[in-house]
């Protein structure tokens, strides 16, 4: 079954575009993983820097594999972002229409 991932962050004050900018490697990277079907990062229109994580994953095998890959990763502009963990949302991908 499918699963989507919800990540919502905050950029330090006023960094919210560069930090957005700067997930455009790393989601092209991400999007080559198999059983990736969506990574992209947003940006609020509200809270500039608010950023948000949209993932789409075939799978939870899918999933796992891209969390142990991520381990390997070096941190992706740490001096962008707040202190403080983000918030992570998950859920059964099931399309309604």
């Amino acid at each position: 079954m499918a699963v989507r991932l919800v990540v919502t962050f905050k950029a330090k004050p006023g960094m919210g575009s560069e930090l957005v900018k700067a997930y455009a490697g790393r989601c092209a990277e991400v999007m080559q993983e198999p059983g990736c079907e969506q990574f992209e990062a947003f940006q609020s229109a509200v809270d500039p820097d608010t950023i948000v994580l949209l993932e789409h994953w075939a799978n939870q095998a899918a999933l796992d594999v891209h969390a142990e890959v991520n381990k390997t990763r070096a941190p992706l502009r740490p001096e962008l972002r707040a202190e403080g963990p983000g918030a992570r949302e998950d859920y059964t991908y099931n399309r309604t229409r």
